[in-house]
């Protein structure tokens, strides 16, 4: 099995390159403006988990900024199983990035001749540790305010992340594990990488797309479970005060996958640590990810 300190090959382009010679060009447009998409997609077991609807993702936020895409969703998808293939993964994370191209330093994306792909795949990422998982992170609520709907919006999955970055710096800077985001109008609308649930009587709650946030895959899949256990999903407004009194609250994420949240600007949320109802959607959702009809197999 791969690990990190072993050779990591990456993909960029058609072609196969050990991680130290992985490299793109000081004028795309992906490093000088964030002028690109990209996707974090997990395999667990073998199977990719929920590879298509990553791709389909992928290309409606490449569709949203005029970013054609030089392979066709097929080929793509077999490019990725083909990284990890090569990498001789199981259990992997993957990074999949595309980026204008090369250009010049004006914004003019006419310019840049053709898209690049470049994809990424390591062993399992660790946001958290398992102690972290039972017990739950702490957040804050931090000053920076999404993107508006009608602006750099995360319904988009760009590589302009800074409006994320800012607010988790400011987490990082108050000792917290992650900060929360409000939309324009004061309501929450995700984490910086993540959707968020609150539980109330036996209830879901989660903002609305109106909010901003990306529609997450994985909270579409944890959705889908709460309802199958029973549980009514409700999307509406969410202000941070009923964050406070809510009876359980989580997040949702390729990388985070389901994290509990114990509390909020030093507010228990709850009783502090993950509560019933998140640990059987989380029970369900890490048997729901090695599902062979819930992905694509790597190894057929």
């Amino acid at each position: 099995m791969v690990t990190l300190g072993d050779e990591i090959l990456v993909y960029i382009d058609g072609e196969y390159y050990p991680r130290d010679k992985a490299k793109i060009s000081v004028f795309d447009h992906g490093l000088l403006y964030g002028d690109g998409v990209f996707e974090g997609i997990r395999a667990y077991d073998g199977i990719v988990f929920k590879l298509k609807e990553h791709i389909d993702r992928l290309y409606s936020s490449a569709h949203a900024i005029m970013l054609n895409i030089p392979l066709t969703k097929e080929e793509m998808i077999e490019a990725v199983l083909e990284t990890l293939r090569r990498n001789n993964l199981r259990d992997a994370y993957i990074r999949l990035v595309v980026t204008r191209g090369v250009g010049d330093l004006g914004l003019d994306p006419r310019k840049c001749a053709k898209p690049s792909i470049i994809i990424i795949a390591v062993p399992l990422l660790k946001l958290y540790d398992e102690e972290k998982r039972r017990k739950g992170i702490s957040m804050i609520v931090s000053w920076v305010r999404r993107d508006p709907v009608d602006a750099t919006s995360h319904e988009i999955k760009s590589l302009n992340y800074l409006n994320s970055i800012l607010a988790k710096i400011e987490a990082n800077n108050f000792g917290a594990d992650e900060a929360l985001i409000l939309d324009a109008n004061g309501y929450i609308c995700e984490a910086t990488g993540e959707n968020i649930f609150i539980v109330k009587d036996g209830k879901l709650y989660t903002p609305p797309r109106s909010s901003g946030a990306l529609p997450g895959i994985t909270a579409r899949v944890v959705k889908k479970i709460a309802e199958k256990l029973g549980y009514e999903v409700v999307e509406r407004n969410i202000t941070v005060t009923e964050l406070y009194s809510a009876d359980e609250a989580f997040l949702t994420g390729t990388g985070a996958e389901i994290m509990p949240i114990r509390e909020v600007n030093k507010r228990i949320i709850g009783k502090g640590i993950m509560g019933p109802i998140t640990e059987k959607i989380f029970d369900e959702f890490m048997r729901v990810v090695r599902d062979p009809n819930e992905g694509t197999p790597i190894y057929r």
